[in-house]
């Protein structure tokens, strides 16, 4: 019974093919990733077409949301931060949405699956560095990895190269534990809603998509502003 229930467990949190493009096999992660990506589309369609001068209702909760990181980028960056609150609000929302997907019955979260995760912070470290670059042009960028010491250099690369891996299995481990978790609880009480843990993975999928979101700042920060 032991080894059948982990079979359960497994099958309910491992993604799965769903159709094939030509040979290319695509699965549940990629296409639940596409109905999010569509729900957005459309809340973001329905919510702002009759903007108000007062704002009220979703729109003033989306105005709350991006006061807050427009405090954020101004206190880690001054008023030059603004500009990137396109980049951070975004990945805070997509993030955040996906984490939360597991609402909709049947979904499985994309960032339970070490792919998305992966993907999301190889992307958003590339950003990171053309910012730099941008910033401070190519040979300041170079320069930057000798700060605060030329000794330093290989550790300062080493810490880039370290950054996406960390930012994923951050982003990936906590989600899966999670939906474990909660997996597990659905499987050994059928007739007993794990409410607490589930409040528990709201929370846990706010948390994570700010730490995701606050990391990046902190990044890009750190080129605006040096070590």
């Amino acid at each position: 019974m032991g080894l059948q229930a982990l079979g359960e467990i497994m099958a309910h949190v491992r993604p799965h093919e769903v159709f094939y493009l030509g040979p290319i096999p695509v699965y549940s992660t990629v296409v639940n990733t596409w109905i999010i990506m569509a729900l957005l589309v459309l809340g973001v369609f329905l919510a702002t077409r009759k903007l108000n001068f007062i704002p009220r209702g979703i729109q003033h909760i989306f105005e709350m949301l991006l006061e807050f990181f427009y405090g954020l980028l101004e206190e880690t960056m001054g008023k030059e931060g603004r500009r990137y609150l396109p980049l951070v609000a975004t990945l805070f929302i997509f993030i955040l949405s996906l984490n939360l997907s597991w609402f909709i019955p049947g979904m499985k979260p994309p960032t339970m699956d070490l792919s998305t995760t992966a993907a999301f912070a190889v992307a958003t470290i590339i950003l990171v560095q053309l910012i730099g670059i941008r910033k401070r042009g190519l040979v300041g960028y170079i320069k930057h990895f000798f700060q605060p010491a030329p000794f330093l250099f290989p550790l300062n690369v080493i810490e880039e190269l370290v950054k996406p891996v960390s930012l994923s299995l951050r982003l990936f481990g906590n989600m899966f534990g999670e939906e474990m978790v909660v997996t597990i609880l659905f499987i050994m009480l059928p007739f007993l809603l794990p409410t607490p843990i589930m409040i528990l993975g709201v929370l846990m999928g706010l948390i994570q998509a700010f730490v995701f979101t606050l990391l990046t700042v902190t990044y890009i920060a750190n080129f605006i502003h040096g070590h």
